[in-house]
């Protein structure tokens, strides 16, 4: 692994595992995801029954599939069931995966107990607070990770895109910075709380226990770090200390609560930008003079990321369940039941977008699906594209004439869900 000591790598390897256990998980069955959804767009409003489990073959609400459930495709019925979490809530995470994170988890909360925790988690994550993050964010970039590749001149930018965002995360979370080797379990543990959600029933048991032991080490780990901050009297800056400074209606957060939302943001918070550094970087190298375009002015840099987002959502769709009858077209979906909405669909709409299968950095911004929306919108995507955004600029700037490597294969872009490259090989000069 790249800039890793000996010593790191036994967890280096567990990380690379981890990542691709999951991603294994979440690859499905089908060829070509966008056109089963552009086929469900034209003809389908409403798909009535389990569209992810019979086209997709990837898991979705671990133990809750006997519920009725409904898919949408389009742009605006997408967009409608995300911001309305009234008729359409996220409580049921709560009971299949979410019971192995102890119940806090903000995915899973709906109403009064959503809002006021967004509060307090949200100053932490807003554009004019993340960017006081970006000089070390951008150091650990070029420092430890694409520096000592220069003599190379060659690179599985893969190796960084698994690595960085895991080691800049957990430092900006508050975890000591001199052991870069814990970063690597802690990254597996988050990944393995994913192990709760299986397809195959006779998988469930084992990757509950799996998660379960990841969720309470992870915690312990967090805890620790809660409780010297406490000692120190929490003057940082890390995110820890800044949740636990966060007040909202003269609510503060106590210990316990700090240690367990901070757990609940992590196993997105590297594998989610992993997946968007691989898709950004491979349409930057592939799609025909688009470097030269970005390098010449990095204000396209924020584009490129948008586009990339809309344009390979990591996440390909979001599930909400029905908390009243509510009608979607000339269907009529009782209380109770799931609607699976497609963001890989919604993102590709040809009455939202013009040219939607284009990749087009240049195209008039309206909002996409990637990072979810609507009251649940991901809290921690300007972090995301913060990082996103000093990876590739560091790459634009360190490695001259970076290109495609031509003995090896190019990326390529995959799965049903959780969607991503496995490598982007590069050279330079």
């Amino acid at each position: 692994m790249t800039n890793t000591p000996k010593a790191s790598t036994e967890n280096a390897q567990k990380l690379e595992a981890a990542y691709a256990s999951v991603s294994d998980l979440y690859r499905g069955k089908t060829n070509d995801l966008y056109a089963a959804c552009r086929e469900m767009r034209a003809t389908t409003r409403v798909y009535e029954g389990d569209f992810i489990a019979k086209f997709l073959g990837v898991p979705t609400n671990a133990g809750l599939q006997t519920r009725p459930t409904y898919a949408v495709f389009q742009y605006q019925d997408v967009m409608n069931v995300l911001k309305d979490a009234n008729t359409f809530t996220s409580g049921f995470i709560l009971e299949g995966m979410g019971k192995v994170w102890d119940g806090l988890m903000i995915l899973g909360m709906d109403g009064e107990a959503h809002r006021k925790v967004r509060a307090l988690l949200q100053p932490a994550f807003m554009p004019e607070n993340v960017n006081k993050w970006r000089p070390k964010i951008d150091r650990v970039a070029r420092e430890d990770f694409l520096m000592p590749l220069l003599p190379n001149k060659k690179a599985d930018l893969m190796e960084m895109g698994l690595n960085f965002p895991v080691r800049a995360m957990y430092a900006l979370v508050g975890f000591p910075e001199d052991n870069p080797d814990q970063y690597n379990q802690y990254a597996v543990w988050a990944l393995s709380m994913l192990a709760a959600n299986q397809l195959d029933k006779a998988k469930a048991e084992e990757g509950r226990r799996i998660a379960a032991i990841a969720v309470k080490s992870l915690y312990d780990a967090l805890m620790e770090q809660v409780k010297r901050r406490r000692t120190e009297g929490a003057t940082g800056d890390d995110l820890i200390t800044r949740l636990m400074n966060a007040e909202y209606e003269g609510h503060k957060l106590d210990d316990h609560e700090v240690a367990t939302f901070a757990r609940s943001l992590l196993p997105a918070a590297g594998e989610t930008t992993t997946r968007t550094f691989s898709a950004a970087m491979t349409f930057l190298l592939t799609v025909p003079g688009l470097i030269d375009r970005v390098r010449n002015d990095r204000t396209l840099v924020s584009k490129l990321i948008d586009e990339a987002v809309r344009f390979e959502p990591s996440s390909t769709f979001k599930v909400r369940e029905t908390s009243a009858d509510v009608q979607i077209g000339d269907v009529l979906i009782p209380k109770g039941s799931f609607v699976q909405c497609m963001v890989a669909s919604a993102n590709r709409d040809e009455t939202a977008f013009e040219n939607p299968d284009v990749f087009d950095i240049d195209r008039r911004q309206k909002p996409s699906f990637g990072f979810g929306f609507g009251p649940h919108m991901c809290i921690g995507q300007f972090v995301a594209k913060l990082e996103l955004n000093c990876a590739i600029n560091g790459i634009l700037d360190l490695f001259p004439n970076v290109r495609l490597d031509p003995e090896q294969p190019a990326p390529k872009i995959e799965g049903a869900h959780l969607r991503g490259a496995k490598s982007v090989h590069v050279i330079w000069d």
